[in-house]
């Protein structure tokens, strides 16, 4: 026996009920957009349906966004377009027109390029001013502090209290000035130069003659002096063909330390007038041609070993080579100090003003 549950509830002659599939088709539609107050036609027997906000809330599916397109009309420079997405500050944003020179990695090499031909050309300056002046060496002639400078003043202005004058050596050549008060140096003689035309300003503007021409004729002049002063000795060292360890900067240091006689003779005149002038002058270069001979003696007059000959007769002779020659030029150094100080500073000394004549 089959059981139906359909069939307990269908009449026992009533038409069977036929199942539809397609709604549509038989005008059904759900959605009807007119309220059924407005439908003329038939009021009482139409359905119902809630209006559209009625509607249940169905939930949407959120919206990819969409990536933006690289423009292609606004070239970075760097071998890509621009992407308007990225935030690229100004001052990292390439110029325009500059097209590859603008890239990163092209800027680092030319930076890195400027950078060595700099070094390189650095390099070949050092080394062409070095064929005329030796910087390396002048480092050891500029090598003080402040107690050699208070110590070698002392010693330039009283050098009669002084016993020991050898210079100390180390393995690779003298000791530093700051260690040895008996090296020379350049320290002093330059700053005393630039002092001296500091207080020949001074005395020229106390005598109303001073100038920007008379100070500039006081600087030239007494660096000429200077450099014609080396050459002399120079040149007489070459002719009378003496060896000695003293250098060129040597004798410029040496030379330069008659300034400071200079300026103080300069300033004694300013109370003393020529009388103060002239005795503080012979005082100060005689210490000064003392100190000179103290000084170099050591280094142009070495002591060696005596060459020992043998005469026709068989007679051993002890000769001495050269060192009248050494001493000639030895007395020579220290006797054209105290001429050239007289010289660049009489004419600073006891000027007097013109008076004007009376019509």
């Amino acid at each position: 026996m089959n059981f139906n549950a359909n069939a307990a509830g269908r009449p026992p002659f009533a038409r069977k009920v036929k199942r539809v599939s397609d709604v549509n088709s038989m005008g059904y539609n759900p959605y009807n957009q007119q309220p059924y107050m407005n439908n003329p036609i038939d009021n009482s027997n139409s359905q119902q349906f809630p209006p559209d906000n009625m509607a249940p809330n169905i939930p949407q599916q959120p919206q990819l966004q969409q990536k933006q397109p690289f423009d292609t009309t606004k070239d970075m420079g760097y071998g890509y377009n621009q992407n308007p997405s990225l935030n690229i500050p100004p001052q990292m944003q390439p110029a325009p027109g500059l097209g590859v020179f603008a890239q990163p990695m092209v800027q680092d090499m030319a930076y890195q390029y400027g950078q060595q031909l700099a070094n390189t050309g650095k390099t070949m300056v050092q080394q062409e001013i070095q064929k005329y002046v030796p910087l390396i060496k002048l480092k050891y002639y500029f090598a003080v502090d402040t107690k050699y400078v208070i110590s070698k003043l002392g010693l330039l202005l009283f050098p009669f209290t002084h016993s020991d004058w050898s210079i100390k050596y180390a393995q690779d050549g003298p000791v530093q000035p700051r260690y040895e008060i008996n090296a020379p140096d350049l320290y002093i003689p330059t700053m005393a130069y630039v002092t001296f035309v500091l207080v020949a300003g001074l005395v020229l503007g106390m005598q109303k003659r001073f100038s920007p021409e008379q100070i500039s004729i006081q600087a030239s002049s007494a660096l000429a002096w200077c450099v014609f002063e080396l050459a002399i000795y120079s040149c007489t060292m070459y002719i009378s063909n003496i060896k000695a360890s003293l250098r060129t900067l040597d004798l410029l240091a040496y030379s330069g330390y008659k300034f400071v006689g200079i300026i103080v003779s300069v300033l004694i005149s300013m109370l003393a007038e020529k009388m103060g002038y002239y005795s503080s002058l012979i005082y100060l270069n005689l210490a000064l041609a003392f100190f000179l001979v103290r000084s170099l003696k050591g280094q142009i007059l070495p002591e060696q070993q005596p060459q020992a000959a043998t005469s026709y007769y068989g007679e051993v002779q002890v000769q001495q080579t050269g060192n009248k020659r050494r001493l000639y030029f030895l007395l020579f150094v220290a006797l054209t100090q105290p001429v050239l100080s007289w010289w660049l500073s009489f004419h600073l000394i006891g000027y007097t003003l013109p008076t004007p004549t009376s019509r």
